[in-house]
């Protein structure tokens, strides 16, 4: 079980599902959130730039934090698993046996780590 502030992955999935089933729209169609996701991701890009990058914010932008960037990519990817059924512990579990079969000689490991 993945923990995300003492919430499991699929807490979080019932916890979007509760809150979109409240609405006669429910979840806007895959290619919408596609849509969604690239928003969003733009929005992540701009904010680590300000942050990290060679663009500062000007003085009339409003003040957004990456935490909350994050979060709405979060919220707009778990939609869209829930919309397509799919659950997201799952997914992580075989996206991780992936990097931990096929790529785990990809990197370099830091001495005196432990292979799994």
């Amino acid at each position: 079980m993945y923990l995300v502030n003492g919430k499991s992955i699929k807490d979080l999935q019932n916890e979007v599902d509760t809150y979109i089933s409240q609405f006669k729209e429910g979840y806007f169609s895959p290619l919408a959130m596609v849509a969604r996701l690239t928003e969003e991701l733009g929005e992540l890009a701009r904010e680590v730039n300000h942050y990290y990058g060679e663009k500062p914010k000007k003085s009339t932008e409003t003040e957004k934090a990456i935490e909350e960037e994050l979060g709405d990519l979060l919220f707009v990817i778990i939609c869209l698993a829930n919309s397509l059924n799919i659950d997201l512990e799952e997914s992580h579990d075989y996206v991780m046996n992936k990097f931990n079969t096929r790529d785990k000689d990809r990197w370099t490991r830091l001495e005196n780590q432990n292979e799994e």
